[in-house]
């Protein structure tokens, strides 16, 4: 435990990668099995298990010093973890142990793991107690933040797996082999390290329901837009659904998020259908909802439009999806996260997968073939389903362009036709493999201009890990006559620089606290970007904002002329 202490401790104060990355692999290299597999978990955030609670650790500390003396402390620290870990240093039972600090030897972080996940749940305090009282804060700090799921250091599980790259021996492991095989093995990780050391093969997770990270998109700036060209590139619509990746093999069928999150259970109506159909392969989409028929036909229907780019609405061949097909992502947003949705949702919001690219089709491996080629055959997979089967799966067709001064009018077309379905548009390399994560040069986007709107901070709240101690979450809210409704959060979209300022500003402008929040003077205005908004009845407002964030700060501009909610209100798209 103590090595694995002074590693996260070193970490979170190291600023250069390559620093974190050499510090990394010695720790790889010294320290033995499951010890460094554990702590390979815990930074990467792949521990599936809970110590205990962040109200357990509370509830230790305000027994063992005066609560007051802890909100202040807590209120200067601005993180649990480090205030308690100081804090304790002043208990009874610490300075009891203090004498013989030196004398101690902690057990080790696997020794740490097999104890907290075996004892009975009311000989965790106890044993947590005990260990407080002896550790130096150091390690008090690594094991509540280990405990609590809340290890953040600055070294992301992308990066991680970089460092892991550089730690294999063979020349064959890259970044992209481990990819391959990392949602597929679990903490401790002997298998993994087994196979990166070149003492085994690489793990078969051939047979198992497990996620392949995705391939994602860079923004694309004016430069590059002007040199797209239709021989090379290949575009298509940025459906506003959720990114979703299918995968159905001899073991079952699963649905996982973006990240890797299995969300199989908020979607057994679609599970069910792609099951009994019996087909396999690896697939990645865009989730969305349908109209209660939709998915029931697929006749061709084309629309006649003016203009020469063309039309969002019309429909190819069967298995091309109609935006008429599609539901708003409102409609979407009341399946997410629904552990068991009801029959009656199931049937008034059914789902569809848009495929945008396939990595496996029945035991062909697709990743290292051109986009072009995984293009054609997807196309014919999906056809060939929807003469049998009309399942919920389409596939999104290439859209035709000669120049790229088309590529921004599709771009206008996403605001102006397809009534808030589509983002933007996605512009491919037809000669791309499927690689994980965000490869230079491969994938681009060029999403719809956000909607702007100018809104007053009414909250603050100080952030997490490195902004722990600033005051960068902000609650704001647009007038309603002579009030201020809240309409949204917002953490990003700002510089460091202006994050300071705006922590000050805080500071110097509270005018009252409810536990961690401060309300502020109503004198600030944000300039709040966001890609939608929707009736909500969870608001008092009555409206939710699709993934809101600071677009500038309107130091210069008075409260009183923010936007007034109704202004808001008729951003809906109807």
């Amino acid at each position: 435990m103590d090595a694995f202490a002074k590693l996260v401790d070193s970490l979170y104060y190291l600023n250069s990668n390559n620093a974190k990355a050499e510090l990394l692999i010695e720790y790889l290299r010294t320290t033995p099995d499951p010890d460094r597999g554990w702590a390979i978990g815990a930074i990467a955030g792949t521990l599936s298990f809970e110590f205990f609670k962040r109200r357990t650790v509370k509830e230790l500390i305000v027994e063992r010093v005066d609560p007051v003396l802890f909100d202040l402390s807590y209120d200067y620290v601005g993180e649990m973890s480090e205030t308690v870990a100081h804090l304790w240093s002043s208990t009874k039972g610490a300075i009891a142990h203090k004498e013989h600090a030196d004398k101690y030897d902690p057990p080790s972080l696997s020794e740490v793991v097999e104890a907290f996940t075996s004892l009975p749940k009311k000989q965790v305090k106890p044993y947590l107690v005990e260990l407080l009282d002896r550790m130096t804060p150091t390690q008090r700090w690594a094991l509540l933040k280990l405990g609590t799921r809340g290890l953040r250091i600055g070294v992301s599980a992308r990066f991680l797996k970089k460092i892991l790259a550089t730690y294999a021996s063979g020349p064959d492991i890259d970044i992209e082999q481990i990819e391959r095989v990392w949602h597929g093995v679990e903490p401790p990780y002997t298998d993994l390290l087994a196979w990166l050391e070149g003492k085994a093969d690489a793990p078969d997770i051939s047979d198992k329901l497990t996620f392949q990270p995705v391939m994602l998109a860079h923004p694309i700036d004016e430069e590059t837009l002007s040199s797209i060209t239709p021989d090379l590139w290949q575009v298509e619509w940025k459906f506003d659904g959720i990114r979703a990746q299918l995968l159905s093999n001899k073991t079952g069928t699963a649905l996982f998020s973006r990240n890797g999150d299995d969300i199989s259970h908020s979607f057994p109506d679609l599970i069910a259908q792609l099951e009994s159909a019996n087909i396999h392969g690896r697939f990645d989409g865009e989730l969305v909802a349908l109209q209660e028929t939709s998915h029931e036909t697929s006749h061709e229907t084309s629309h006649d439009t003016s203009d020469a780019i063309q039309s969002p609405q019309k429909r190819v061949s069967a298995g091309n999806i109609n935006f008429d097909s599609i539901a708003s992502f409102n409609q979407l947003q009341q399946r997410l996260n629904k552990k068991k949705p009801s029959k009656k949702l199931m049937q008034s919001v059914p789902v569809g997968l848009i495929i945008y690219d396939a990595l496996h089709i029945d035991d062909q491996d697709l990743r290292e073939l051109q986009l072009s080629t995984r293009s054609e055959q997807i196309e014919k997979f999906v056809k060939d389903i929807h003469v049998n089967k009309q399942l919920p799966l389409y596939y999104s067709t290439p859209l035709d362009f000669a120049s790229y001064q088309e590529l921004t009018k599709y771009k206008v077309q996403a605001s102006e036709l397809a009534k808030g379905l589509i983002e933007g548009i996605m512009i491919k390399r037809k000669d791309a493999a499927y690689v994980a994560g965000r490869p230079k040069g491969q994938w681009y986007k060029l999403k719809r201009d956000p909607k702007l709107i100018d809104a007053v901070i009414m909250y603050a709240q100080r952030g997490h890990g490195k902004r722990s101690s600033f005051y960068s979450d902000f609650t704001f809210g647009c007038w309603q006559n002579e009030q201020l409704l809240p309409i949204g959060k917002a953490y990003s979209g700002f510089t460091d620089e202006e994050l300071k300022k705006l922590d000050t500003w805080v500071r110097r402008n509270t005018i009252g606290r409810f536990g961690p929040v401060k309300e502020v003077k109503k004198a600030l205005v944000f300039e709040v970007a966001f890609d939608a908004v929707q009736v909500s009845n969870r608001h008092k407002s009555k409206v939710a904002l699709r993934f809101p964030r600071i677009h500038r700060i309107r130091w210069d501009k008075p409260a009183k002329e923010a936007d007034q909610l109704q202004t808001l209100v008729d951003m809906i798209d109807k």
